[in-house]
């Protein structure tokens, strides 16, 4: 199934869990795709808009596009969403991220 035909199929009754355990390990359903990441900052693109992971040693242990699902590890300082519309717009993504 390719992304398009995901985004498609998961425009109605959207469900997404974040779960975060002790600021150490978080665990994400719905993701679409893993836009950038380093030790500080993860971009993932879930079904509901961007999100994006801040902190130090952070590290993506289990990614799966298949069941839609990612763990990352590390100290973790902060998550934050943009708007689902940013994502059409390539050129600004990184501009409104990083203001």
């Amino acid at each position: 199934m390719t992304l398009e035909e995901k985004r498609s199929l998961n425009n109605t009754n959207v469900i997404q869990n974040v779960i975060l355990e002790n600021r150490e390990k978080l665990s994400v359903s719905g993701v679409l795709d893993v836009l950038s990441f380093d030790d500080q900052i993860v971009i993932i693109e879930t079904e509901l808009g961007l999100l994006t992971v801040k902190g130090e040693n952070l590290r993506i242990n289990k990614l799966n596009l298949d069941s839609s699902e990612v763990v990352i590890e590390g100290e973790i300082f902060n998550l934050s969403y943009s708007e689902k519309d940013v994502i059409k717009n390539n050129s600004g993504i990184f501009n409104k991220i990083f203001k």
